[in-house]
């Protein structure tokens, strides 16, 4: 059975990466508590790769990064897009949820880019 993935990247000022780290830490126990198969928190190592010369758009771009700032990938993986929205029902329910509610979040979020993906290809 192909499986499902929630991938997002946010532009995080480094200074953040500490109560980001631990936000995430705290959501990862969260999602798998409702049945997410692994959670994925990464940050950028190599945000300006060589690319042989093809032009392509490289993360801090997508994500229109300012000095001061890195780059984070994020992915969560389910069993399926049923799976999927299932649990996150489950986690928008918990308490955790409530407890960033109208915080200010250590990135922009205006800068995140989010979305749902069927894998093709899982080895």
């Amino acid at each position: 059975m192909a499986k499902y993935v929630d991938g997002f990247v946010i532009a995080i000022p480094v200074k953040n990466l500490p109560t980001y780290q631990k936000m995430a830490k705290e959501a990862a126990k969260v999602w798998k508590k409702y049945g997410a198969l692994e959670y994925f928190e990464c940050v950028g190592e190599d945000l300006s790769p060589k690319t042989g010369g093809m032009k392509i758009l490289k993360f801090p771009q997508m994500v229109k990064a300012k000095r001061g700032e890195t780059v984070v990938f994020s992915f969560v993986v389910y069993k399926s897009r049923a799976h999927r929205d299932s649990v996150n029902g489950k986690v928008m329910k918990d308490p955790f949820m409530a407890k960033y509610e109208n915080k200010p979040m250590p990135f922009d979020m205006k800068r995140m880019a989010y979305g749902g993906f069927k894998t093709i290809v899982d080895l």
